[in-house]
């Protein structure tokens, strides 16, 4: 028998959350044995109308989703690892509500190594997904799996920087490992299920819920030393996982952006309590006291936000602030007819974005 169909059938059953799951495993061990109590013993521990679950199962339904599963562990790459495995995260052993059991699509040992999440907005600007890519693969390179999301913006450009190094990454989805959201990231689904992994606590089949994707990220942040955060409003599901973060005793790290931007209200925000304020992939490092292993990108100053000053003087002068063109005619020299030209050369060559209302905002 799999060694996950007891673990299964606990998880599955109506009115069993982590909390009863907890109290009942420390009250009767294995699942094996809470199957095998009588009623009296399980309603002195659970409810009376969970203890009458427990020992009635919706059995059609339990089958289809035992099927299901089964199916899916004979793909190549895929796995249920439950608590009491060896291959169980032991860093999500040490939160107060690890999963009773996790899907793993992909390279399962990235589970145990050392990692960093980076997480931000889902609506990130250019220079946000720049730094989240660049972050990512310099951390990856130095020898630390980044997790994330999933989600567009911030997770997914993470994700594809942490491909780039040693390091790889590893996802963490609000859905069942057998679906992909957002459909626009399942390329990248894919290629993280060859070259990193896929990690989910919910059943095959579980569709993209809102009330997953909050819970999803205590694990986020339970798989890796810290958590470093890249754009994110007042109000954001990043903030979420820095809290919960926290709660967990991990590090919480944050790039600081405009003062006029939304989405450094988040960063600003956790850096006055407390956050470490980082403008280099080397800071993570120095703060978790990890050396940064030889890589074909190595380490260097390059990846420091403060080594972006050059002596371009349209790029001096439009500074790190959105600025409007008429403000950048009366601080250049230039007329409208150069000063346009000069604009769209800087943002062919990705040093500046153009944003609404004649406004500029430069990237490097």
């Amino acid at each position: 028998m799999e060694a996950w169909l007891d673990w299964l059938r606990l998880e599955q059953t109506a009115g069993v959350g982590l909390d009863t799951a907890r109290k009942l495993l420390a009250a009767f061990g294995l699942p094996a044995n809470i199957f095998q109590a009588s009623h009296l013993a399980l309603a002195q521990v659970a409810s009376e109308r969970v203890a009458l679950a427990l020992l009635n199962p919706d059995l059609a339904r339990l089958e289809i989703q035992i099927e299901r599963t089964r199916t899916w562990c004979q793909q190549a790459g895929n796995q249920v690892l439950t608590l009491i495995d060896s291959e169980y995260p032991p860093t999500l052993l040490e939160i107060p509500d690890p999963p009773l059991l996790i899907y793993v699509k992909g390279r399962i040992a990235l589970l145990t190594a050392p990692s960093i999440a980076v997480v931000g907005s889902r609506n990130a600007t250019a220079q946000g997904l720049s730094h989240a890519e660049k972050f990512s693969e310099a951390l990856s390179h130095a020898g630390l799996t980044i997790s994330s999301g999933l989600a567009a913006g911030i997770d997914a450009a993470a994700h594809q920087g942490g491909l780039r190094g040693i390091g790889s990454t590893i996802a963490v989805i609000g859905t069942g490992a057998d679906i992909v959201y957002p459909a626009r990231n399942r390329s990248l689904a894919h290629l993280i299920a060859n070259e990193g992994c896929i990690v989910s606590e919910y059943a095959l089949g579980m569709p993209a819920l809102a009330a997953n994707f909050p819970r999803r990220n205590r694990l986020i942040s339970g798989l890796a030393k810290g958590v470093l955060v890249i754009e994110a409003a007042a109000q954001s599901g990043s903030l979420i996982t820095a809290r919960m973060a926290a709660e967990q005793g991990r590090d919480v790290f944050a790039i600081p952006g405009s003062i006029h931007s939304p989405l450094s209200k988040g960063c600003h925000q956790l850096i006055k309590q407390g956050a470490k304020l980082v403008d280099a992939a080397q800071d993570i490092l120095d703060e978790l006291r990890l050396l940064p292993m030889m890589s074909a990108t190595p380490l260097t100053q390059s990846e420091s936000m403060t080594d972006l000053v050059t002596q371009d003087p349209l790029l001096l002068a439009i500074g790190f602030d959105p600025v409007h063109i008429d403000t950048l005619l009366a601080r250049t020299t230039y007329d409208i007819a150069s000063l346009t030209a000069q604009l769209l050369e800087r943002e062919l060559a990705g040093q500046i974005e153009s944003l609404h209302g004649g406004m500029y905002r430069r990237l490097g």
